[in-house]
């Protein structure tokens, strides 16, 4: 890595609501491993964390409780990183999944749009979508709008007229989901293009699942976007090898960051990017 270079956001994915510990053994799933590992991603990199919570069985959950211990110990454990909580929920109603929001985490993805899954479909009808957003405008939260088919980055623009989101705007292009948008370099560059179109200053980040995350980080720091890695997206380090933490993910993409010219952002370059407010 080089001390020199524009800074680039490094969001760690922990643990997501599919991988568990028969798939990789390193994929926390209690708050306790998901804080251990959340803090060895914190000192190889990363300045945001992406949380789900899972319940004792390893299912996906939207336990407030959950979330909570889980905050807390990155609060304590990892100064100044930026938390960010899921809103995302495969078959729970959308109240349960508004329900962390009352903790305030500083970030939560918002979803602007329906979209097919591999086995189900991804609900986020327009009166959901505006009811986040307005949640998230109340409580202070900066919401990272996920955008799986590229209608949601129209709508996000749409939000952003009728004032249920701010700038700056903050864009996550996801890539390589059976069903939705897969992973090719050159739908990065239509949505980077259409990004600075209707979202102008936006900031954005591209993510893809599997073999397509390094793919993923490589594009977007090319065209001076943010990355994201961990194990919710990626369980191999590389072919034939699972990945021994979300560390060694998070350090190698802190590595491949002086490739083009970047460097990991610090916190509170990172914060005064994304406009967080201080945590």
């Amino acid at each position: 890595m080089t001390a020199n270079g524009t800074p680039a956001i490094i969001t760690v994915a922990i643990t997501g609501a599919i991988p568990t510990t028969r798939d990789n053994p390193a994929v926390p799933v209690t708050p306790a491993q998901q804080v251990e590992s959340a803090h060895e991603a914190f000192e190889a990199g990363a300045t945001v964390c992406h949380i789900h919570v899972r319940d004792s069985d390893q299912r996906p959950s939207s336990d407030p409780g959950r979330f909570a211990v889980v905050q807390d110990g990155l609060r304590r454990h990892c100064p100044g990183m930026i938390v960010q909580f899921s809103t995302g929920g495969r078959g729970r109603a959308h109240a349960e999944r508004a329900g962390p929001l009352r903790l305030r985490p500083e970030m939560a993805s918002l979803a602007t749009g329906s979209v097919n899954f591999p086995e189900q479909v991804y609900d986020n009808p327009p009166d959901v979508v505006e009811d986040f957003a307005g949640t998230m405008l109340e409580l202070e939260i900066k919401p990272e709008i996920e955008v799986f088919d590229l209608a949601m980055l129209y709508a996000a623009a749409g939000l952003l007229e009728r004032g249920l989101i701010r700038m700056p705007v903050h864009v996550q292009l996801v890539l390589g989901i059976r069903n939705a948008l897969p992973a090719r370099e050159a739908l990065v560059d239509f949505f980077a293009a259409e990004l600075a179109e209707v979202l102008p200053g936006a900031t954005w980040t591209c993510a893809a699942i599997g073999r397509s995350q390094l793919d993923a980080n490589r594009w977007s720091l090319a065209r001076g976007g943010h990355v994201r890695t961990g194990l919710e997206d990626n369980l191999y380090f590389e072919r034939g090898r699972l990945a021994r933490s979300n560390a060694e993910l998070v350090a190698r993409a802190a590595d491949l960051c002086a490739e083009y010219g970047r460097r990991p952002a610090g916190q509170e370059e990172a914060r005064a990017l994304l406009g967080v407010r201080g945590g």
